[in-house]
């Protein structure tokens, strides 16, 4: 009985390390596999299947070596997307907020603001809009190529091809064949190496003026860097080079706006004079690498990159997701990375600090309206130039705050503080208009208020500045029959004559 016993517990003890051992193998067996798959894919990423020539503007030639990066990339063609007051879903911003118009009257943004889609709509985008109006040949229309240069990866291989001063002579139809591809691969990417590198010379010329080299820039700063080579406060500079509308960034006294201020008023720079106040305006483009380096994301040592093309994983490979959107949009794959909150209250915090800053932002709105039209009913009753001139300073001021506050995507969120300063000073330079200008209309013989116009809508308040759209719409329709297919179909013709090259490995 012993001996049976003894038996079955030395049988049951083989079965245990049989089926132990059999299970050590599956497991390992399982690992190697998983193991030699992961290997597998991380040396496919690597392995190009074309060759990338230089200066390549095609997206979709980066695309074969880069698949993952290049299918996250074509998401920026989505326009589901709308948050409280942005997203990427289309948006007139003159039917929003059509006091807009009247801010920006003689300049061409109160013809068409829209806010800007993803990166994929950066060619059509510039085709539909008014503001470049309706060309009939490449030497007319009212915007300079210059206009190109953020615009598209054929903009490097321009620039080498003509030289930066030639590309930033002439008219922005004049390179309309040659500039199709929208935003891509080449505008960040060196095309042997794939780092990170500069594309438009006007950050790098920047930069030197700092005394600042911009290739002792970490990889860090770089994943910021290629953003701002566009999305950026810039000028066009006609002195610099006779002819020429030379692409500027105004950063040599500082990149806060009081530093880029009196850079702008030594130089003289104007981008237009105001239809109704005789203002001498600046207009700011779309300062969001300034601002941003003012917030505490970018003292805190994160880059536009992590925010907007976080990295991601699939298998062993580790890329940036290059579905570059509103972080608001993918809340989980950035805020939360560092922010444990639930994605309900970092949304509702994001909302909060833009509507507190809205609220404030609308009253400076209304002011400068106001005194806009206060100062042409000035000139109307007979004010001189130098009653004027102080007022239309405090005017230029006030507005270059609420401007370089509003152009920049995100700027309430950024940097929440220096963005309630801006409105504040403008607010206060507004109002010291207001008052110098209501001493000078009494002493005018100008009594009462100046009425202010109906803007209900865009339609109303672009009747009331003088603009004829249905005159500049039918231009632009012209331009899109006639014109822009013979562009479109030179520019195929060309591309077909690349080709596409296998790279040597294959």
């Amino acid at each position: 009985m012993n001996l049976c016993k003894a038996f079955t517990r030395q049988t049951a003890v083989y079965w245990v390390l049989f089926l132990g051992a059999l299970g050590a193998v599956f497991v390992l067996g399982a690992l190697s596999a998983r193991y030699l798959q992961r290997e597998a894919e991380r040396r496919y990423v690597y392995k190009p299947t074309v060759e990338i020539r230089a200066f390549e503007p095609r997206n979709q030639i980066w695309g074969e070596n880069f698949p993952k990066e290049y299918d996250s990339y074509t998401k920026t063609a989505e326009t589901n997307f709308k948050s409280k007051h942005n997203g990427n879903a289309p948006i007139d911003m003159l039917e929003v907020d059509p006091r807009l118009v009247v801010l920006w009257a003689g300049y061409a943004f109160s013809k068409d603001y829209k806010q800007g889609r993803g990166h994929y709509y950066a060619i059509q985008d510039v085709y539909d809009t008014l503001r470049t109006g309706g060309p009939t040949s490449d030497q007319d229309g009212p915007q300079p190529t210059t206009c190109w240069t953020c615009k598209s990866p054929d903009v490097p291989r321009m620039m080498n091809e003509e030289g930066i001063t030639k590309f930033y002579t002439g008219k922005w139809s004049r390179l309309g064949s040659q500039i199709v591809n929208y935003i891509g691969c080449a505008d960040c990417h060196n095309e042997q190496t794939m780092d990170l590198q500069i594309s438009r010379p006007a950050l790098v010329e920047a930069f030197a003026r700092q005394g600042k080299d911009i290739k002792q820039a970490s990889h860090q700063e770089m994943r910021s860097l290629v953003c701002a080579q566009c999305h950026v406060e810039y000028y066009f500079d006609k002195h610099k080079i006779e002819g020429t509308d030379y692409l500027t960034f105004p950063w040599d006294k500082g990149m806060n706006v009081d530093a880029m201020e009196r850079y702008y008023d030594e130089v003289g720079h104007v981008d237009w004079v105001h239809q109704f106040s005789r203002a001498p305006m600046l207009k700011a483009q779309h300062p969001d690498y300034e601002v941003f380096k003012l917030g505490i994301h970018a003292q805190r040592g994160l880059a536009c990159a992590d925010c907007h093309m976080p990295y991601k994983a699939e298998g062993m490979q580790k890329f940036s997701d290059h579905h570059i959107q509103s972080p608001l949009n993918n809340v989980e794959a950035t805020c939360q990375v560092c922010h444990r909150e639930k994605t309900e209250d970092l949304v509702r915090d994001v909302y909060e600090r833009q509507d507190k800053l809205l609220e404030n932002r609308d009253r400076l709105e209304v002011l400068l309206v106001r005194a806009h039209l206060e100062a042409k009913a000035a000139w109307d009753a007979g004010a001189t130039e130098a009653q004027m001139k102080p007022i239309l300073q405090e005017i230029r001021h006030a507005q270059w705050r609420w401007d370089f506050a509003a152009a920049g995507h995100g700027n309430s969120f950024h940097a929440p503080v220096e963005i309630a300063r801006l409105v504040g000073a403008g607010i206060d330079k507004a109002q010291n208009a207001r008052v110098k200008l209501a001493g000078l209309l009494v002493t005018l013989g100008v009594a009462g208020e100046v009425p202010y116009p109906d803007l209900s809508s865009k339609a109303k308040a672009q009747t009331f500045i003088g603009l004829d759209l249905p005159k500049l719409q039918q231009e632009k329709d012209v331009f899109k029959q006639n014109l822009l297919p013979k562009w479109l179909e030179a520019a195929k013709q060309r591309e077909a004559g690349w080709g596409r090259k296998l790279a040597p490995s294959i």
